[in-house]
């Protein structure tokens, strides 16, 4: 029965692979805990009450033990089941409705402070300079140690760039094609979330260096079709290479690297300098206000200027 909500979620509702496979996940766990070794419809759609939710939810915590975040996960996947059987006439009302939620203690976005972040480019910068670029194109086409070196730190470092300069997600930086940059208007169309296309604008200095970045990709593969950013073999990036790539790039950081850190920083240097949340949601393609305004947590260095700018007793010793 739950086969034909996840057909629902993937073609109606258009959730990404990953998302999908969470929610298949979760369905398939509940159904091991209420009908073991049964693939009933009717079973499992008797299973769908208050009681035995709250027995799996106890489950979870104390035999499993699940994190509270992973638990109210789990229940948001069966929430939405069960709203869906509501809508096909299987279910009177939402059980899951009934059950108590644990408590999750609510976490701040991470994120690398500008100076970190400014450090980097300036070390790396002689990776992404015009002058090791003609160097690579002297021998970019042979297999040999010196040129692959060579095209992965620029890679590499275009990875960090895009990430930074642009706050989007991993997957969609992987789905970007050469012809989803726009030099002309400095814009890059993202394919996001729900399958929802917007246009992020890119800063010129990021600009330049990913043309020259595709002239190192013309330089090995004698063409830049195809995906924007691609390995030494050729093929389009994946997700460990990315999540490798930012760990690597940024080990100096004291704070969890991941290229979604990258996101959070970009957003809330953003809302430091002014940019309003509005313009933030777009810029990162979030479908609510709610999801964008935890970046308003990350900015008490801002109010702390303000505040010591305003307040008239904030200069008194």
């Amino acid at each position: 029965m739950y086969f034909d909500y996840l057909a629902y979620v993937a073609a109606v509702k258009r959730y990404s692979q990953r998302t999908v496979d969470i929610y298949t996940d979760a369905l398939q766990r509940f159904a091991a805990f209420a009908v073991p070794g049964s693939s009933s419809d009717d079973e499992l759609l008797e299973a769908l009450t208050h009681q035995m939710l709250r027995s799996y939810e106890v489950h979870m915590m104390d035999d499993e033990g699940l994190s509270p975040r992973t638990v109210n996960l789990q229940l948001s996947v069966l929430s939405g089941f069960c709203r869906y059987l509501m809508k096909e006439g299987k279910l009177s009302s939402n059980p899951v409705n009934l059950v108590k939620r644990p408590k999750v203690e609510k976490r701040l976005p991470a994120f690398y402070r500008d100076e970190s972040i400014e450090s980097y480019f300036a070390k790396t910068e002689h990776s992404a300079s015009r002058d090791e670029l003609e160097i690579f194109k002297t021998y970019g086409s042979e297999d040999s140690k010196t040129a692959r070196q060579m095209y992965e730190r620029r890679l590499r470092r275009m990875i960090i760039s895009l990430l930074h300069a642009t706050g989007i997600r991993r997957a969609e930086l992987i789905s970007l094609d050469v012809s989803s940059m726009d030099f002309q208007r400095h814009a890059l169309k993202v394919r996001g979330k729900g399958d929802k296309v917007r246009e992020v604008p890119v800063v010129d200095v990021t600009c330049d260096e990913l043309k020259m970045y595709l002239e190192a990709v013309g330089s090995r593969f004698g063409e830049v079709e195809g995906p924007l950013l691609r390995t030494w073999q050729g093929k389009r990036l994946y997700p460990v290479f990315v999540d490798r790539t930012v760990k690597e790039e940024l080990s100096s950081e004291t704070v969890r690297k991941s290229p979604h850190v990258l996101r959070h920083t970009i957003a809330t240097s953003l809302l430091n300098e002014g940019a309003g949340l509005n313009s933030i949601k777009e810029f990162l393609g979030h479908a609510s206000l709610a999801a964008t305004q935890v970046y308003t947590h990350n900015s008490i260095e801002k109010l702390k200027t303000v505040y010591s700018e305003a307040h008239p007793r904030a200069k008194e010793r």
